[in-house]
């Protein structure tokens, strides 16, 4: 189920790359330019980012199979319509069509795992779940080279089609049962149409997600970590062929491709041990608070990597590309060392927000996607105005920055996650408490009320 799993995740991902090295033979083809394709690229993101506060309460309330099979299909049925796409509305429509289905395979396999999983064991299957979802963006654009070096860049969807239709035919087998244990549309039993209807949207509406990241501080600190990183992933991902071609003297759009490779390889190489380090220091912890675990004490897994090791390969990677020193292979190197990095920072960092609310954990991730594919879109919309404005080095350094800073408030979040949890826990219960007592007080005024109006009749 896994391995189904993470081959749906490797879809949406390796379509919002996919296009990056066909990008000046897609904006030729509609008589733009390669920013307008890249906007359209950051569009897709953006949706991406947005669609999990949709399919997470849904996920829930009619569980994690109906919603698979139903977005596999509909995703299935957007890459044809990209693939065929006659102008450039058209291709822009059909790209955020695919993007609002595809980011519902990350969000609700990762609750398919919190289903099933000890929170002991659940990094290392996220870890391997996740290398689809981080393989896809490095994978894409050397799959998208090829294409487009030897045939047209409307190939690319086809084989996208190709994909999803395998992925869609793999939800409807037994190899993905459902696995939330209580769906809440049982809930809407026995209610009247109008009721049920109020309870339904109260299930369903969006903004649950956003209240809880509004809520807890601890999950905008994942949340902004989990940012850090995609803005970094893509950041270096993006600009790749408009980047390293020229300063290599690379022609065609398979050697910039190539290139993607190096931190496509660091994912997988990660994957195989980066969950498993996370539940590793999991139970380290627990052995040292005798037997006690803290959801917040899986996040010094990512702490290292995400403060020291990947900062440090960006900013490698930035200033030797802009003193064009150490040529390809320093290049290839650190691409692929903050590749590895990355994966030692994502499944810990996953793994907190469906082991911190359990019974939530799919609204907890959706908030966490919500975040993370803003700050995604926004690399992607920025980094090629912003390189050619300031240059490749100085645009390294403010993602080590930000990577270093999500890193320290990551700190604090694991010294100080479980007193915020627990505060806000006793303000809700407080309010819900009060708001109970007013409602009694209520009830018993209008039967004092009722009783004395038949006093008087």
């Amino acid at each position: 189920m896994v391995i189904l799993l993470s081959f749906c995740s490797f879809l949406s991902p390796v379509s919002s790359t996919s296009v990056l090295a066909a990008t000046p033979e897609v904006a030729a083809e509609y008589g733009t330019d390669g920013t307008i394709i890249n906007v359209v690229n950051a569009v897709y993101l953006l949706v991406m980012g947005i669609s999990p506060i949709v399919w997470g309460p849904m996920s829930e309330v009619y569980g994690r199979r109906r919603i698979n099979q139903i977005t596999a299909v509909l995703f299935c049925a957007s890459s044809i319509g990209t693939a065929l796409a006659p102008n450039l509305a058209a291709f822009f429509v059909f790209r955020v069509l695919t993007a609002f289905q595809g980011t519902a395979f990350i969000l609700v396999g990762s609750a398919c795992i919190a289903d099933i999983y000890h929170p002991t064991e659940r990094a290392t299957a996220l870890g391997w779940f996740m290398s689809g979802t981080l393989i896809g963006p490095a994978f894409g654009p050397f799959l998208g080279g090829i294409i487009v070096t030897y045939t047209s860049w409307r190939v690319i969807f086809w084989l996208q089609t190709a994909l999803s239709g395998l992925a869609a035919l793999g939800t409807f087998t037994p190899l993905l049962p459902e696995t939330i244990h209580r769906r809440k549309m049982h809930d809407l039993v026995g209610h009247g149409r109008r009721q049920r209807n109020g309870v339904l949207w109260g299930m369903v509406n969006p903004m649950r997600v956003l209240k809880l990241l509004v809520s807890y501080p601890n999950l905008a600190v994942a949340s902004l970590a989990s940012s850090a990183a995609i803005w970094n992933m893509y950041s270096l991902l993006t600009p790749i062929r408009y980047v390293l071609n020229p300063r290599f003297g690379l022609t065609t759009p398979m050697q910039g491709g190539l290139f993607y490779l190096a931190p496509g390889f660091g994912y997988l190489v990660g994957a195989m041990i980066g969950g498993r380090y996370a539940d590793l220091t999991v139970k380290k912890w627990i052995i040292r608070r005798d037997g006690v675990r803290i959801p917040e004490d899986r996040m010094r897994a990512a702490l290292p990597f995400m403060g020291i090791a990947i900062p440090g390969c960006v900013l490698i990677y930035g200033w030797a590309v802009e003193k064009d020193v150490g040529g390809i292979p320093l290049a290839v190197v650190t691409l692929f060392l903050q590749g590895v990095g990355q994966m030692f920072c994502f499944p810990a960092l996953n793994a907190y927000c469906l082991d911190v609310m359990q019974g939530r954990g799919a609204e907890v991730i959706a908030g966490n996607y919500f975040v993370r594919y803003l700050f995604a879109c926004a690399a992607t919309a920025c980094v090629l105005p912003a390189i050619q404005g300031i240059g490749v080095g100085w645009f390294s350094t403010i993602s080590a920055l930000f990577l270093i800073i999500s890193a320290l408030a990551t700190q604090c979040a694991v010294w100080w996650g479980k007193n915020w949890r627990d505060r806000v826990d006793m303000k809700r219960r407080t309010k819900r408490v009060a708001d109970q007592v007013v409602a009694r007080r209520e009830l018993r005024c209008r039967a004092v009320g009722g009783r004395g109006e038949g006093e008087k009749m």
